[in-house]
């Protein structure tokens, strides 16, 4: 969306003309940082629908299923959805993967979390913790797009919790002081320490879970 929420160089950091270089090049032409978080929600919504439609209960999945859930997504927002970054990018002091990297990084993926933990059928909350953050702190620190990378990992996450038999996971709540110790837990999981992350997935599917009965309940009210 905003071009300066990382540091970044080359032909992707070019920004939409007349936006003031906050808005990334985008084939709606659309130039207000406000306009183009809604266009991109409104989009995430519709790709998030079309991606639990289409993901099977048993599918393991691959890094190209990474990409294509990344072009469902931003596929008529960018011209570059669904593509490997070719920018080096960084967020504050953190430098994620070199570009150069990212291909052979998303393999290793493909033959490590993702073979191990998708399906992700387990039954037991730690385990379906613990294989949820692998996988989500591994494609954080990979980066793999110019952008959206943390919702697209959140959308693999969600479809992943489903094929566990969670409801759609509810990130909500990673805010404030939980937003910190999110941004620890990708640093933890550097040095494959990823017991920081599983807390941060053990929140989040306690707080879902939880919230369940109230949302059972306010639906049954809107049919009565």
């Amino acid at each position: 969306m905003r071009g300066n929420r990382y540091k970044a160089a080359g032909p992707e950091a070019e920004y939409e003309p007349g936006s003031r270089g906050r808005v990334l090049c985008n084939r709606p032409g659309i130039r207000s940082v406000r306009e183009m978080g809604r266009h991109e929600s409104e989009a995430l919504l519709a790709a998030t629908q079309r991606a639990i439609d289409d993901t099977r209960v048993d599918q393991r999945f691959t890094a190209n299923d990474v990409r294509r859930k990344h072009r469902l997504w931003l596929g008529e927002i960018y011209v570059w959805a669904g593509e490997y970054r070719q920018v080096n990018i960084g967020k504050g002091n953190f430098t994620f993967a070199a570009a150069g990297q990212v291909p052979r990084l998303m393999e290793a993926l493909e033959r490590g979390a993702l073979k191990a933990f998708t399906p992700c059928r387990f039954v037991d909350a730690g385990e379906q913790a613990q294989s949820l953050a692998t996988v989500h702190a591994e494609l954080i620190l990979i980066h793999p797009f110019r952008e959206g990378n943390g919702r697209c990992a959140r959308l693999l996450a969600t479809l992943m919790g489903l094929q566990a038999g969670l409801p759609a996971l509810d990130f909500g709540g990673i805010r404030g002081e939980t937003k910190r110790r999110y941004i620890a837990a990708v640093h933890a999981a550097l040095d494959r320490d990823y017991l920081p992350m599983t807390a941060i997935f053990r929140s989040a599917i306690a707080r879902t879970l939880r919230a369940q009965p109230r949302v059972i309940a306010s639906s049954a009210r809107g049919r009565a």
